[in-house]
């Protein structure tokens, strides 16, 4: 593990409620139980899931739900702002969208911040603290942390809080220096940082700016851990069946290493090498034959073979099975995680998994893009051309469901060339039976069958 996620991990021990109630000087809405959440989905993106043993390993199903949410929803998307000066920024910001997007859905949520002169970053929800929301769901009061360690021992965690006042947002710096990483230390300057002695500590109110300098992504999903507009993971409801599903993947495992074929050799049919006192036979497979006092008699045999049935099928269809109901929670459709050859749906209960992961897949897109209009307007701020009269322009293909039209097109193609029956197409696309589809098919069309 590298210095900079132990530091980090450093900053996650320091969001203890009451030390975050004490830098802010009031109550903050990033709650406790909330706190441990972001902690425990941080935990199972790295692959360290508390269920997690030497046995046990991570299947990786969060990064795969993630992923796939990510893809979709940024492959449908084009976006760019009117004014150039403006646009080249912005899509140098959303070029590494795709990956640090991932990394929201799995936290929950994420704010995209410019910097000043085209640059930007983002932070995801483990590295920022809500302190309130407002009615819309957007933070009206935040803290920003940024650890730099200094030489061996030295921490210094710089507070970056924005909020407004009288209307108007309002930024301010604190510096804080410890000699431990998991523990945020007392106030001291700024200038103790080199890379921090130009920042302007505040508070400093800019004046007509109404709105936070940032975009804020929340996932579209009501929060059940505390009630607060927190944002809570993609993949948080299907928590247990994520840890079903590595049981699973560890039990096929240990059945494919438990069921390798062995032979079970007699010592008296071992030799012992002169050289090492080692006892083996030679010129063969070290996995293959295991030593064994197989002696019960003079007769017996020295040699017998180990080679139980593998149950491996059983395993693979828990596991599927396991993945089709995570498909299910998380709103993805059929075969996105699973083994697509696997599922054994019927045609409405595919058609329903892919409408079900398009309404998904929509509000995240929603979500999305009231964030980067946010964005642009911080960007604009920053650029000074807020009043600029600038256009953002973003809109979302709906391929999901186009991809479906495409195929039932084909299919209906194939029915005009005779290569599908009228009854086949039926169905697969109105759920039925084939003997139920035949017998609701209109009289010519049987006559022509």
């Amino acid at each position: 593990m590298g210095l900079f996620e132990n530091m980090w991990k450093g900053i996650r021990r320091m969001f203890r409620y009451t030390t975050l109630k004490t830098i802010v000087g009031k109550d903050v809405a990033l709650s406790s139980r909330m706190i441990d959440a972001i902690n425990d989905w941080k935990n199972m993106l790295d692959g360290n899931a508390e269920w997690l043993t030497d046995s046990i390993e991570s299947l990786r199903i969060e990064h795969g739900i993630c992923r796939e949410f990510a893809d979709v929803v940024l492959s449908e998307m084009e976006s760019n702002i009117s004014i150039d000066r403006l646009n080249q920024p912005y899509q140098k910001a959303i070029s590494g969208l795709n990956e640090n997007l991932q990394d929201g859905l799995g936290l929950g949520s994420f704010v995209l911040k410019p910097l000043g002169s085209g640059r930007a970053e983002l932070v995801t929800a483990d590295k920022f603290v809500p302190i309130s929301f407002g009615d819309d769901g957007k933070p009206t009061d935040i803290a920003f942390f940024t650890l730099k360690r200094v030489g061996e021992n030295d921490y210094f965690t710089r507070v970056e809080r924005h909020y407004f006042e009288d209307g108007n947002l309002v930024i301010s710096n604190k510096c804080y220096h410890s000699q431990d990483s998991s523990d945020i230390g007392q106030s001291c300057p700024l200038e103790e940082v080199e890379e921090w002695k130009d920042i302007n500590p505040g508070p400093v109110m800019f004046r007509g700016m109404q709105q936070m300098d940032f975009g804020y992504y929340r996932n579209p999903i009501k929060n059940n851990i505390d009630g607060s507009a927190c944002g809570v993971s993609i993949f948080d409801a299907a928590r247990e069946r994520i840890k079903k599903a590595d049981l699973r993947g560890s039990q096929l495992d240990w059945e494919y290493e438990s069921g390798e074929r062995a032979i079970h050799v007699d010592n008296r049919a071992l030799k012992q090498d002169k050289a090492t006192s080692r006892f083996g036979m030679a010129r063969l497979n070290k996995r293959l034959y295991r030593g064994l006092n197989l002696e019960a008699g003079k007769d017996q045999e020295l040699l017998k073979e180990y080679s139980p049935e593998l149950r491996d099928e059983a395993y693979k269809r828990g596991l599927e099975e396991a993945k089709r109901e995570i498909e299910f929670i998380v709103g993805l459709a059929y075969g996105d995680l699973s083994d697509v050859q696997e599922v054994s749906k019927t045609a409405t209960e595919i058609k329903v998994s892919k409408q079900r992961k398009y309404n998904r897949v929509n509000a995240i897109e929603r979500k999305l893009e009231e964030c980067l209009r946010d964005f642009v307007a911080g960007l604009a701020f920053y650029n000074n051309m807020y009043h600029s009269g600038y256009e953002f322009n973003c809109k979302f293909s709906d391929s999901i469901l186009t991809d479906e039209e495409s195929e039932r097109q084909q299919d209906r193609q194939d029915v005009s060339m005779g290569v599908m029956s009228h009854a086949e197409y039926r169905a697969k696309w109105y759920g039925e039976t084939l003997e139920e589809a035949e017998s609701k098919l209109p009289e010519q069309n049987k006559v022509m069958e």
